[in-house]
């Protein structure tokens, strides 16, 4: 099945990853600090699944970045 948005999805996820490892935090260390798995972090990375807005906004707020970063696809 193809997925809808699946670029936009590949590109917020390695958004994610690059703001994550610029602040030296683990997928863990993220995924603990927004109370979500360590597997559902790396899905959220890896796009291997949709993501809440609530999550999106909470990685934000935990890596101290405006949320619209987030979206700043290169």
């Amino acid at each position: 099945m193809e997925r809808k948005y699946f670029e936009e999805y590949k590109k917020l996820g390695l958004n994610i990853a690059y703001y994550r490892k610029e602040q030296g935090l683990s997928q863990i260390q993220l995924a603990d600090e927004i109370d979500i798995s360590r597997t559902h972090m790396s899905h959220i990375e890896n796009n291997d699944c949709a993501v809440s807005l609530d999550v999106i906004f909470s990685i934000a707020k935990a890596l101290n970045i405006p949320v619209a970063k987030l979206f700043e696809f290169r």
